[in-house]
């Protein structure tokens, strides 16, 4: 089948990728074309059907979509789903031109190039081949393209439900779930197994507002907050000692990492909030550390504090049910790039989601943790080369998956 993308490297799609802009505004009220995944989701769209490939635009949030492809192998009724991010984080201080890729010294540069549009340039390298080449045993493989994972993770959280709620009918290539996910972000071409997740929300503590020349007359809130802030210190130095580590991932977390409260320096303020993240391991839920916390601090404070919903609520990966897959990636890295280790690590991705809708996942991708998000971020060719590779003979031949 001859498809103008025919010719291209991982290298060239990989350039292209980087030189769309697709920066998630975190929440941030901002307009711009370098915002959101728009022109990203365009070019998918062209991609997929340049190789003659069967694709869905699907809808989260308006003008945010994701992008999914599939290759049905009649060879085969395993199915794998390969998931990439398109957002990016944000540019500021970047000491680099942020949408130039460069290629030197064998790497290249800018902004998404480790996280995640390295891994995603992979995938879509590996699929074209599948569809390009047929190979007669490989898997069906369903490729998402996915939003906003950078901020709020609405786009992994709508995919799972094509599967979990098909009635809804959103999709109608992934209709029923995969038998198995791989999730793209940098792991150094590890597999990471075993992750730990986060809940984040506020508490508010209120007060009563008077003028600043007799505080007595008022309750100032931000001396209330003071306390919270200060028996939490105490709550998350105690949580190594009641909550034992995970093995592969470590312990449970949390940290106060905004603070904001009055409106003048001549006013006693009447409320003070602060954001809390706290990161689970494999095994604890999300209702009972919130209620754990709560129980801390009320039996600590004489006064009335409020607990927000959480805005997000991502849980951890388990190592518990995705053994063989990961014994599958590690098979195929092995005549890339040698023998690599099923590994555990302290911050969250999509794998825990797609893992929590039923689906035995992993994380698996080029590049290193630490470029990612940074000033000069960039990613190694060598590895992204070999991680395409690797995509590609997970799904051409699955024999350990079968």
């Amino acid at each position: 089948m001859a498809s103008p993308t025919a010719t291209e490297t991982v290298v060239d799609i990989l350039s292209t990728l980087i030189s769309i802009p697709s920066v998630n505004p975190m929440g941030q009220n901002v307009d711009g074309p370098i915002y959101f995944e728009g022109r990203m989701s365009d070019w998918l769209v062209d991609f997929f059907r340049s190789i003659g490939a069967k694709y869905e635009r699907i809808e989260v949030a308006p003008g945010r979509d994701n992008v999914i492809a599939r290759f049905d192998s009649p060879g085969s009724d395993l199915t794998i789903l390969l998931d990439a991010h398109q957002d990016t984080v944000p540019v500021d201080g970047m000491t680099i031109p942020p949408f130039e890729p460069t290629v030197a010294n064998g790497r290249i540069t800018g902004r998404g190039s480790c996280d995640v549009k390295g891994g995603m340039a992979a995938m879509l390298f590996a699929f074209r081949r599948l569809v390009l080449e047929q190979p007669a045993q490989a898997a069906s493989v369903v490729l998402s393209c996915t939003c906003d994972e950078e901020s709020t993770t609405t786009g992994i959280t709508d995919l799972i439900t094509y599967w979990k709620s098909p009635e809804r009918g959103k999709s109608k290539l992934l209709a029923s779930p995969p038998d198995v996910a791989v999730i793209a972000e940098p792991t150094l071409l590890d597999v990471v197994v075993a992750h730990r997740g986060v809940t984040r929300f506020r508490i508010r503590t209120a007060g009563r507002a008077c003028h600043s020349s007799d505080p007595t007359q008022g309750v100032n809130a931000i001396y209330r907050m003071a306390r919270v802030v200060s028996v939490l210190e105490e709550y998350a130095r105690l949580l190594p000692s009641t909550v034992e580590p995970h093995p592969l991932c470590g312990g449970a977390t949390l940290s106060v990492g905004r603070i904001q409260g009055g409106t003048s320096v001549n006013i006693v303020p009447d409320e003070c909030v602060i954001e809390i993240d706290r990161r689970v391991i494999p095994g604890e839920h999300h209702d009972e550390v919130k209620t754990d916390i709560r129980r801390y601090l009320t039996e600590r404070l004489d006064f009335d504090i409020d607990f927000e919903p959480p805005w997000i609520e991502s849980p951890a990966l388990t190592d518990a049910d995705n053994a063989q897959l990961a014994a599958a990636v590690l098979s195929c890295i092995a005549p890339v790039d040698g023998d690599h280790s099923a590994v555990g690590v302290p911050y969250g991705t999509h794998a825990s989601r797609t893992c929590a809708g039923g689906v035995p996942s992993i994380v698996f991708g080029p590049g290193s943790i630490d470029q990612a998000h940074t000033k000069d971020e960039f990613l190694e060719i060598d590895q992204l080369e070999k991680a395409a590779e690797v995509y590609f003979q997970l799904c051409a031949s699955p024999h350990a998956l079968q």
